[in-house]
């Protein structure tokens, strides 16, 4: 989650990873069924000709260019920071294939000056000969005509990502300049493009004694709101294409600033690496060996890993030819029906259950669990245009039976791997059985239903639509006062805390409906909470937390940021949510005064003043010494005011960085406090 310069994602210390060191864990963790290098394998296909197996004929052409320059939100997404980096991801994916099929080994990436990047592999090179339907060069027709690639039809590729063909055309189309060189039959052929259109005729330029293809571009000014590239969303990106792609080097070279940058990444272990790492960070590991497994099953490719640890959260992840189906499918659906019914049939024919226990249910065996699946298929079916879920019938069974088989030799090679995680399952469910238990209980004391808006609310005039509505959550009855004075009666209300609210990350919804100020809130919101929540009953469509400027209201800006996060993370995704921003110094002279947000911009006010006498400034430390009159102007009035919304634009790693923040586990935090004292910026103690 990201509040706009309130929130910020955690950096890393990025590493470069290679075979050597990475650690592996026992042998008797995993269940193998390919053992074969990637050098092996592309030394192999190579014997056996592979490479003429992939010619003109094998690209096949759907229709023309025109339209994406056009409509570029159509093929991108959007011509914003998202699109402009998804231009990468439709190249790199490109030679992502070609690693899958079994031709590549290697991937670099270099972020060049003038807003250039390149994409080089040591695969096969795009064909270069004459195409039978477009009676030019493979290379240009891949590299100027929607929807032509060998991803068609043939036996090129088995299984691939990206766009299906129009990844590479798409990224043309949208750059003001382009060029192509390929490494093919000992010949170096090179190509350059304009906008989408070549500028001339492919020509051989030298001799290569190897096979690949390069790609370099400059995205179009004129299509993109800005064509600055973020390392960090590229680093993260390539992390886990890397992580998927067992075996496959991704190397990135930042070339923009005066020092170059250099990253690679490479993990022999795949999947389980990828789990590893999530869980690096967070609660700490029930179990010792990682579960993993990697089988086809009638041609559909399954690898999974999974481990447990004993935070409350479960981090599912799912992928199809690499592509992140964030909304699953039915390939996750495959994994979680095999997961609950292996752990049961354990636990029931070793007698764990206790009497009066009831058969774990999903929600019971994917508490703490951190897990990733991963399936390569034929022709995936994808629900929606933005690939989001996974439709394929067979991908389901293929996950079943690979998860059913390989947990169960797992849990039975490893009785105390397996015991842990049906204890951990166990504790789940008798956990989720006591807190709705208590949550009943609380429901019938009233704690939500029938009660009236809190006395401490001083709502809008009756009538005002939820559009129009505004809700300010202040810090105390001072600060409370003082907005109830200044707000405008017909659309705001105000609602004061006392206190610090509960840390909802360290709290089961039974501890939540006890909690008086944060009953006070739901009531407010109108929504109720848990499996009661609905958005369409929200009664303000801006809700605005209004805390001090200090480290006591940081601190309950995050409580309630957190709550929010777990508890309302609809309200954050409808926009609703907003942090105030209060100055923090007001600067006088004479009739003259002036209000400053931060140090720097009263530094630049003061400097603006010249007048004689000296200036008198005042440092707000908390709301409630401001009047009414000067918190309207600064803070309430819509005019004048700024605020800050909160978006989600990172959930996964969001999720990670307020477990470790806001979690029970002191080493992971005291971790993250080390790595990133150096920099912080305002620090009030």
């Amino acid at each position: 989650m990201k509040a706009k310069k309130t929130l910020k994602s955690a950096r890393k210390v990025t590493l470069k990873h290679g075979p050597k060191q990475e650690k592996e864990k026992s042998a008797g963790a995993k269940i193998r069924t390919r053992e074969k290098t990637p050098e092996t394998r592309v030394a192999q296909n190579a014997k056996e000709g592979a490479t003429n197996g992939y010619t003109a004929k094998d690209i096949y052409v759907l229709e023309g260019l025109e339209p994406v320059r056009k409509r570029p939100g159509m093929y991108i997404g959007s011509t914003g920071p998202s699109g402009l980096h998804h231009l990468i991801w439709e190249v790199v994916d490109n030679s992502i294939d070609e690693a899958m099929a079994g031709f590549a080994t290697n991937i670099e990436v270099k972020l060049l000056r003038g807003g250039i990047v390149s994409v080089e592999d040591n695969g096969r090179g795009i064909p270069v000969d004459i195409h039978k339907q477009t009676k030019r060069s493979a290379l240009e027709t891949v590299m100027t005509t929607l929807h032509a690639g060998g991803k068609f039809g043939g036996e090129s590729y088995k299984v691939s990502g990206g766009l299906h063909g129009v990844g590479v055309s798409v990224v043309n189309a949208l750059s003001e300049w382009m060029q192509a060189e390929v490494c093919r039959d000992g010949g170096l052929y090179m190509q350059e493009y304009k906008r989408g259109r070549a500028t001339a005729k492919v020509k051989k330029v030298g001799q290569c004694d190897r096979g690949g293809t390069k790609i370099s571009f400059t995205p179009d000014k004129e299509v993109f709101a800005t064509t600055e590239f973020d390392i960090k969303t590229i680093l993260d990106h390539f992390r886990e294409q890397a992580y998927l792609s067992k075996g496959l080097q991704i190397v990135l070279l930042d070339e923009r600033g005066e020092v170059p940058m250099y990253y690679a990444y490479r993990f022999d272990g795949g999947l389980q690496s990828f789990v590893e790492y999530l869980n690096h960070d967070g609660s700490e590991v029930v179990h010792d060996n990682t579960f993993y497994v990697h089988k086809e099953h009638e041609e559909i490719d399954v690898e999974t890993a999974l481990n447990y640890n004993e935070g409350t959260e479960t981090v599912e992840l799912s992928f199809a030819n690499n592509i992140n189906t964030t909304d699953g499918g039915m390939h996750l659906t495959g994994f979680r029906s095999a997961l609950t019914r292996t752990v049961n049939d354990y636990a029931k024919i070793n007698n764990l259950f206790r009497k009066g226990d009831e058969a774990l249910s999903g929600e019971d065996v994917r508490e703490g669990l951190t897990a990733i699946v991963s399936v390569k298929l034929r022709e995936p079916q994808f629900e929606g245009q933005t690939k989001a879920r996974l439709g394929t019938p067979e991908a389901r069974s293929a996950v079943e039976i690979v998860v059913g088989d390989g947990l169960r030799d797992f849990m039975e090679t490893h009785p105390g791997d397996a015991r842990a995680i049906v204890e951990r399952s166990l504790l789940s469910a008798r956990a989720r059985v006591a807190a709705k238990a208590a949550k009943d209980t609380v429901l019938r004391k009233g704690a939500l239903s029938g009660l009236t808006l809190p006395g401490k609310l001083a709502d809008c005039q009756s009538g005002t639509k939820p559009e129009d509505a505004e809700l300010f959550i202040v810090e105390g009855n001072s600060a409370g006062g003082s907005a109830k004075q200044a707000r405008d009666r017909r659309n705001q209300a105000i609602l004061p805390l006392r206190g610090k609210v509960l840390n909802a990350e360290k709290a089961r919804i039974d501890k939540i409906l006890a909690n008086k100020e944060i009953v006070s809130l739901v009531v407010a919101l109108g929504t109720a909470i848990a499996d009661d929540f609905d958005l369409n009953k929200l009664r303000y469509h801006k809700i605005v937390i209004m805390t001090d400027a200090d480290i006591d209201g940081a601190h309950i800006r995050t409580l309630l940021l957190t709550l929010f996060f777990r508890y309302f993370p609809k309200v954050i995704e409808g926009g609703y949510l907003y942090i105030a921003l209060p100055p923090l110094y007001q600067i006088t002279k004479g009739k003259e005064a002036h209000y400053a947000y931060n140090d720097a911009e009263r530094d630049k006010i003061l400097k603006s003043m010249k007048t004689q006498g000296t200036p008198n400034i005042q440092r707000y430390k908390g709301l409630g010494e401001m009047d009414a009159e000067q918190l309207w102007e600064t803070t309430l009035d819509p005019a004048k005011r700024t605020m800050q919304q909160v978006t989600i634009d990172d959930a996964k790693e969001a999720d990670r960085v307020f477990d470790i923040l806001m979690g029970e586990d002191v080493v992971p935090r005291k971790r993250f406090i080390q790595v990133h004292a150096a920099s912080v910026k305002n620090l009030d103690v």
